[in-house]
């Protein structure tokens, strides 16, 4: 009796890395357990932030592009409106290319991070990124930037599997970095990242620098590279948007940010989105805060990829 008890208990208990449902009624009334556990599934644990980076550097800056061209312009609400594509559209004609003059211009790497479809779509786009004179990195964004907070565990991790086969088809180059759409996971997200292999994480803001990410409790030995809204080209370079900023003050508040990284000798990472930044006005900004931080001295400009590796190594974990 007692070992039919404890396998009919044990049977009620969910498999180790599956997902965990949210507790039922009102979060006031969630018992002790069930609020640490709903915290617990995804947490920053011990920081990586390196004694220094590469070339003895002080401070790392990474600069990262989002290319969501039409797919956040209609296509993952399944609103195929030829107008607000046509923005997107823009983000692979006009703006990436203009990105990417000014970084072989300034000599300097950068990671981006595609949704598939941005790429099924323009895959000159990956000739242009490989061609550049520059070491850069191309990254999985999702399949059609789907809303993965919305979809059932098998649906997140095929668009995964496809997004993954299909970049790698594309490019002649598995992907190594993640980043969510939306920059938000659902209860599967991590367990899904995890099993396809990925050698960093970058959609979470626990901290600003480079952390390891905990499961319910326990080390996963996967890199975060966390993002920040305050680091985000989106907010404020949305034309028709409630905070459009002129970009020249927004270069200011990077230069401040770029600065505290520097005094603490840590990380900066920008997000920027081509079909956003790659605008004429609004690319002002990226010059400025490149301007500003090539005058710097012992500063080490790297891709995703690079830095997680040197993390990974300083901490011991390969």
């Amino acid at each position: 009796m007692r070992t039919s008890a404890l396998l009919f208990v044990l049977a009620l208990l969910p498999a180790p890395g599956a997902a965990q449902a949210t507790p039922d009624g009102p979060p006031w009334e969630w018992t002790e357990a069930e609020v640490r556990a709903v915290v617990d599934r995804v947490r920053a644990g011990r920081d990586l932030n390196p004694e220094h980076w590469p070339g003895d550097a002080r401070v790392a800056v990474l600069l990262s592009f989002d290319v969501d061209n039409e797919t956040v312009f209609g296509l993952r609400d399944g609103e195929a409106q030829v107008g607000p594509m046509s923005e997107g559209e823009y983000g692979a004609r006009v703006a990436l290319p203009r990105v990417l003059r000014l970084l072989d211009r300034e000599e300097i790497p950068a990671s981006f991070f595609f949704p598939a479809w941005s790429l099924k779509l323009a895959p000159e786009q990956a000739d242009l990124i490989q061609g550049s004179e520059q070491d850069h990195e191309i990254a999985v964004h999702g399949w059609i930037h789907e809303r993965n907070t919305e979809l059932d565990g098998p649906t997140e991790r095929r668009l995964l599997e496809q997004a993954v086969a299909t970049l790698t088809e594309i490019t002649g180059t598995r992907p190594v970095g993640y980043r969510a759409p939306s920059w938000n996971h659902s209860p599967n997200t991590l367990d899904i990242v995890r099993d396809l292999g990925f050698l960093y994480e970058s959609s979470l803001m626990a901290d600003d620098r480079p952390y390891e990410l905990m499961a319910d409790g326990e080390p996963t030995g996967l890199v975060e590279l966390p993002v920040s809204w305050t680091l985000d080209d989106a907010p404020p370079f949305n034309p028709r948007g409630a905070s459009y900023a002129n970009p020249r003050d927004i270069a200011q508040v990077w230069i401040d940010d770029f600065d505290r990284a520097w005094d603490e000798g840590t990380l900066f990472l920008l997000t920027m989105h081509p079909h956003r930044i790659g605008h004429r006005s609004r690319i002002v900004a990226l010059e400025l805060l490149l301007d500003h931080i090539q005058a710097q001295p012992d500063v080490w400009f790297g891709t995703h990829e690079a830095a997680a590796r040197w993390v990974r190594e300083q901490a011991g974990m390969n």
